[in-house]
């Protein structure tokens, strides 16, 4: 291993990985990776794989994804940071039609939040309000997910979700990239969301492994 590889897998190990989400499941049958250069790199390199058989085979990639401005490690409300760690993969959502998703798929507008206000009981969640009316969150501290263009498609990161912590980080997606470090989310090209939007099977439950070099693959073992 060289030197340098070697330096930031031991860094890896050494951080906490300060995330909160329900246990990833054990023997995952689809696994996206996503391996970035050091914990302040911007870019990363994403990878699909399914089990064939007692091995772990690619199937797309390798695609060069952005990631947060901050990197990626520890997420929370204050910083522009991907979280760092496995996480599931359960719905998607966009302002496109479904493309033929198995996952539950949420066609959405301008009425379609993800709250982001940790003062509220919905946080980290996805609510339906009208543009002005008060629906049990500030709007204003929420994303208002039919206005970003972005999120034409969305894969949800099951991050912060099962339990929640107000503050640790909200609204994770895998989505389309308009070219530039995200605010803590994956960016990838439009026609590589679409295929992994098609290939995601809830009964294969999926996975997402965001780390540092190597370690982003160790959940292939």
């Amino acid at each position: 291993m060289p030197r340098l590889l070697a330096l930031l897998t031991g860094l890896t190990l050494a951080w906490p990985l300060g995330s909160t989400h329900a246990a990833a499941p054990t023997d995952p049958e689809q696994v996206i990776t996503v391996a970035v250069a050091s914990p302040t790199s911007t870019t990363g390199v994403l990878q699909a794989w399914e089990r064939r058989g007692e091995e772990f085979t690619r199937v797309r990639g390798p695609i060069t994804v952005y990631v947060g401005e901050d990197g990626v490690g520890m997420a929370s409300e204050r910083r522009s940071r991907t979280p760092r760690g496995v996480f599931t993969m359960t719905e998607a959502f966009g302002l496109a039609r479904d493309p033929g998703s198995d996952l539950p798929y949420q066609r959405v507008g301008l009425s379609h939040w993800w709250v982001s206000d940790v003062q509220s009981t919905a946080y980290n969640q996805m609510r339906v309000c009208a543009p002005g009316r008060w629906c049990g969150f500030r709007q204003s501290r929420s994303e208002q997910l039919g206005a970003i263009d972005v999120y034409e498609y969305a894969i949800v990161m099951d991050y912060n979700r099962s339990p929640v912590v107000p503050g640790r980080g909200s609204a994770f997606f895998l989505h389309v990239s308009d070219g530039k470090p995200t605010q803590g989310c994956i960016s990838m090209p439009r026609a590589d969301i679409r295929w992994i939007l098609r290939w995601l099977d809830p009964a294969s439950g999926p996975v997402i492994s965001v780390n540092i070099a190597d370690a982003a693959y160790d959940v292939l073992d």
